[in-house]
């Protein structure tokens, strides 16, 4: 135990006096009250404290300085750490991965029009609410970069899937060579969010992707710079490869957005994307092919095999791509295999599933060459996420390895039929 000060005062020792005193003098009267000072009780009852004891219960009072950071309400004014940042609207431009933009919408970063509520099924519509694959592209000379934003969903996370996957706004920036490289991420842990991404940037002027939650919607979205930067919207680019698919389309289970396999092809082929995955409810519906045909797309690529059993790929691949080769008589279609679960080697009648759905797409695939519909290619299935066992999350749903690994199945295939 510490030893007291020789300054700090000792309350206990001081009673005991006093108690002395006190007691002398009544003997000294010859003890003739037949009732003991009724003043001397709680000077004994306080001698009888232990002086620690009575230290510490004065250590446990607040100093009035703790006061304030107790309760920093009491403290004097500080300047907002924002006060020296310029915000700049994500909807006041428009941006890439937002298809039909002058079509109404009910929020700005639905992916879906209006419209689409009548026609296409519920789960669809409302899964359509989430910001999945929209980026905003921006040049600026900024040391540092922030971000402001109010997510539609108090659910931040999925069980597979990290809060910075599913809500989180994801910055990349084109380097010296005009390769994207990553630059930072934010990770949510409420509904709004107004944070400092990163500082002691270079602040040279160069292009920014802002890429937008995968699993999650967006009420408003800023992106700030100190004042005095420089800062340039850049306009979408033009004929986007389209991705009709399910939940890994959608982006499960990326760390990150820029980490799903349609953002990682979008910046390897260096062209915008539209993201259209439907976690759970990718199954080729016509309601969902019209919208997809008014895109001028570069591309489309459809992906909707884990959603679907073989009955219903043989029931609606066909339909699917003669309407969109109606429409768009030149646009390459992409039919991909779904990717087999990472654990099929031991579960047999998930291995026969996708033997099966594997042979009903070529099936389909096969008739519709047979047919003279021309543009038309073909994605292999059962390597997507590796041959290890390595590139999902939970048998299902891609980890970052295996979305590398898809973009990697795809790439070749998307460059020969974009011809880049």
């Amino acid at each position: 135990m510490a030893e007291r000060s020789a300054q700090e005062p000792n309350p206990s020792a001081g009673c005991r006096c006093a108690v002395a005193i006190c007691l002398k003098a009544w003997k000294k009267s010859g003890m003739r009250s037949p009732w003991f000072p009724a003043f001397l009780i709680p000077a004994l009852f306080l001698s009888a404290i232990p002086a620690s004891a009575q230290s510490a219960a004065g250590a446990q009072q607040p100093k009035p300085a703790d006061a304030v950071r107790f309760d920093p309400t009491l403290g004097a004014a500080k300047a907002s750490p924002f006060d020296s940042v310029e915000w700049h609207d994500v909807s006041d431009w428009e941006i890439e991965g937002r298809a039909w933009p002058e079509a109404q919408r009910l929020k700005h970063f639905d992916r879906l029009p209006a419209e689409a509520e009548k026609t296409v099924t519920k789960a669809v519509w409302n899964l359509s609410r989430d910001s999945a694959g929209m980026m905003a592209r921006f040049k600026t000379n900024a040391s540092a970069l922030y971000v402001d934003y109010k997510l539609t969903k108090t659910t931040l996370s999925l069980p597979i899937m990290p809060a910075t996957g599913a809500s989180g706004v994801d910055i990349y920036a084109r380097d010296n060579a005009g390769k994207w490289r990553w630059v930072a991420v934010s990770k949510p842990s409420a509904q709004e969010v107004k944070a400092e991404l990163i500082g002691g940037l270079d602040p040279a002027s160069r292009e920014y992707a802002a890429y937008l939650p995968l699993y999650n919607g967006v009420e408003h979205l800023r992106i700030g710079v100190p004042k005095g930067s420089t800062f340039e919207r850049l306009a979408p680019r033009q004929k986007p490869v389209v991705f009709y698919g399910t939940s890994i389309t959608h982006g499960a289970s990326a760390s990150r957005p820029g980490m799903v396999h349609t953002a990682i092809l979008g910046r390897r082929l260096d062209m915008p994307v539209v993201n259209l995955g439907f976690s759970g409810n990718g199954r080729m519906d016509a309601a969902v092919g019209e919208f997809l045909a008014k895109i001028d797309a570069a591309a489309y690529v459809i992906d909707c095999l884990p959603n679907m059993q073989p009955a219903a790929v043989t029931e609606r691949c066909a339909p699917l791509v003669r309407l969109l080769r109606k429409a768009r008589p030149e646009t390459p279609i992409v039919l991909v295999e779904d990717r087999r679960f990472t654990n099929d080697w031991i579960t047999p009648a998930k291995a026969r599933f996708h033997t099966e759905n594997h042979a009903a797409l070529k099936a389909a695939f096969d008739g519709l060459v047979a047919e003279g519909v021309s543009q038309l290619f073909y994605i292999p299935g059962d390597t997507l996420y590796g041959t290890d066992g390595e590139g999902a999350t939970d048998a299902s749903h891609a980890s970052d390895l295996g979305f590398m690994r898809q973009a990697d199945a795809f790439e070749p295939v998307l460059r020969k039929v974009l011809g880049r």
